[in-house]
């Protein structure tokens, strides 16, 4: 236990030393904010049960519409190569929503204008925020005409 607890102390210390800029910054709050929803049950016709309807907190009902940039990791959807529609997600691919080990809000589409180069490493994009609560098929966020951003440090 205080073996893990010293490797966290240095991961943080790391971190905190590292230059990450107010732009980093901002590109990583945008992830909490869009924590801040709620679940409710209602039944879905087609599917014959109940499925969970998101319900979007004010800030995030602010956002839709908006330029944001946010800061995660590129899930491909077709193989480890440059594109141009994705799934960007807090976590890395092996913490993320479709693994089991985060929520769906953790998790969103992106339609970018020019193909975004696969990396395991976290990237900064920004773009149109869509929110989703009526389709059941598609995840809750979208981010529409994404760039990628370069960090600057």
């Amino acid at each position: 236990m205080k073996k893990i607890f010293g490797w966290m102390m240095l991961a943080a210390l790391i971190f905190t030393n590292t230059g990450i800029s107010a732009q980093s910054d901002k590109a990583t709050k945008v992830w909490k904010t869009l924590s801040k929803i709620t679940f409710k049950k209602e039944y879905d016709e087609m599917m014959g049960f109940k499925v969970d309807i998101p319900v979007f907190s004010e800030d995030i009902k602010k956002m839709e519409g908006k330029v944001v940039q946010i800061k995660g990791y590129v899930i491909p959807v077709e193989g480890y190569k440059s594109h141009k529609e994705f799934i960007f997600s807090a976590y890395p691919y092996n913490m993320c929503f479709f693994c089991g080990g985060a929520g769906p809000e953790t998790v969103m589409e992106v339609y970018a204008k020019e193909p975004i180069e696969y990396t395991a490493d976290p990237i900064t994009i920004q773009g149109t925020l869509e929110l989703n609560a009526t389709d059941i098929n598609r995840l809750i966020y979208a981010l529409n005409d994404a760039t990628f951003v370069k960090d600057v440090k």
